[in-house]
């Protein structure tokens, strides 16, 4: 077990962002299609308001998963019906392994792993923005803010068609507030100055979702998205303070070109 007792939190990154879908976006949520007209695949929705939202487990995972792929690291960890990377899965793997992964430092292991540490980022749930829901109100969509895209698949065999219909939030749909909290930790194997290093993580992760899709459905043309917005704050010695405000960028790329200016105003309040 992790011991934390000589672990300090020195501050936290709180990254704050718009997220827009440029196609349709499918998020998966409970199979129920007979209840809602025989849709085959629903998107989740906020049990309070009805409205499609992007989870925080969604948003991570994907960057996660980009991230192993990106940087070539085994997939060693089974989850559910596939697999992750994670330092530990190997017999092999030791704690200096894990300290100078970035991708596990950053997102986490499991907390049995004797050498973990603390995970360093959170990601929250994203809304949909209100005045774009108010839109998707009153345009009388097929669902409740979403459209129904049919596809079908064609039997190799007898050529028969069989068609299913996927649930979509329509293109340009805003999703406003999203959050990630990066923490910055010193002390009992971690290193604060490692951890705001470890920043650059966060904007690949970002530039990689832009190439790729957040969702299901992808490879057919659903979740291509962008992230605009971009507002960044530095909350540290003085928790009860204001936030810093370390920089606004409209773009992910305006962002990753700024990153070293803020990393080193984040050093110089260590």
């Amino acid at each position: 077990m992790m011991n934390n007792n000589s672990i300090q939190l020195k501050g936290r990154v709180l990254i704050r962002f718009d997220v827009v879908a440029k196609t349709g976006l499918h998020i998966g949520g409970t199979e129920s299609g007979i209840e809602i007209g025989g849709v085959d695949k629903t998107v989740i929705r906020d049990p309070l308001t009805n409205r499609p939202y992007i989870p925080g487990s969604s948003l991570r995972g994907k960057m996660r998963s980009l991230l192993e792929k990106y940087k070539g690291l085994k997939q060693n960890q089974r989850i559910g019906q596939g697999y992750i990377h994670s330092c530990g899965a190997d017999k092999s793997d030791d704690k200096q392994t894990y300290l100078n992964c970035d991708v596990c430092t950053t997102f986490g292991v499991p907390g049995e792993r004797e050498f973990a540490t603390p995970t360093r980022l959170i990601v929250r749930d994203v809304f949909m923005d209100e005045q774009r829901a108010k839109q998707l109100e009153e345009a009388g969509t097929d669902l409740p803010y979403t459209e129904v895209k049919t596809e079908v698949s064609i039997d190799r065999v007898t050529s028969a068609a069989n068609p299913r219909q996927m649930e979509r939030v329509p293109a340009g749909t805003r999703f406003s507030g999203a959050e990630l909290v990066y923490s910055v930790y010193d002390g009992a194997d971690c290193d604060a100055k490692k951890d705001v290093q470890r920043l650059k993580v966060i904007a690949e992760g970002l530039q990689l979702l832009l190439d790729d899709y957040l969702g299901g459905l992808g490879s057919r043309g659903s979740g291509k998205v962008d992230i605009e917005n971009i507002r960044v704050e530095w909350r540290g010695k003085d928790y009860s303070a204001k936030p810093l405000e370390l920089g606004q960028f409209e773009t992910v790329a305006d962002f990753a070109g700024g990153l070293a200016s803020l990393q080193q105003t984040i050093l110089s309040q260590l």
